[in-house]
């Protein structure tokens, strides 16, 4: 593939990003995506054939740039109050980043759970690390016993929950961006020390 042919496939799949977190699968046409990359029809199919390869390698990028670093600190040799912190501090730096990603993946997940279920074992993520770091924190008297399940589920929702309701919030707490930015900031700082008072002896 030639550089030029490289440079247009690469301004296809960021205009392609664009419209699919934006539209989702069924919401996006493929006419959107190449008036967003200011390129004909014609061309955006000679080098993606179909809406659903298209949109399935985006939706690989995103996983690949969302999920990775965050397992990789769930799963990380690191003290459990320690990996509280860096984990709610990473997964937030990130969605702060991408603040379209978590709707995106959510409205997706809805549609096609499958989808995402494979992508992310594609990653190679053992969640099941997580589990025995709790179990050897409880049978050390650290922390008080907990589904590993519930405990993820916490610590995911508490992140992620602020940007899929980032319109509500600012309504009803009277938020500017700027507001909601310094709001954000300082939930790296309450969520870790709410999970940890949680399940703390």
């Amino acid at each position: 593939m030639s550089e030029n042919e490289l440079n247009t496939e690469q301004l296809i799949l960021k205009a392609a990003r664009k419209v699919f977190t934006h539209k989702g699968l069924d919401g996006a046409r493929m006419q959107d995506i190449a008036n967003e990359a200011g390129i004909n029809k014609a061309l955006l199919h000679y080098y993606f054939r179909s809406k659903d390869k298209l949109f399935e390698s985006i939706f690989k990028d995103v996983i690949k740039t969302f999920f990775p670093q965050v397992v990789s600190v769930l799963v990380a040799d690191i003290p459990l109050f320690d990996k509280i912190h860096r984990f709610t501090e990473s997964y937030i730096d990130i969605l702060a980043k991408n603040p379209e990603i978590p709707g995106f993946v959510f409205h997706e997940l809805s549609k096609n759970p499958d989808r995402l279920i494979g992508n992310i074992r594609e990653t190679g993520a053992d969640i099941g690390i997580i589990g025995e770091q709790l179990q050897k924190e409880v049978e050390a008297g650290n922390i008080r016993p907990i589904n590993p399940a519930h405990f993820i589920a916490n610590l995911i929702s508490m992140c992620v929950f602020p940007f899929i309701a980032r319109p509500l919030l600012m309504g009803i707490m009277k938020m500017d961006a700027q507001g909601f930015d310094s709001f954000i900031e300082e939930r790296k700082q309450i969520v870790p020390e709410a999970i940890i008072r949680s399940i703390k002896v």
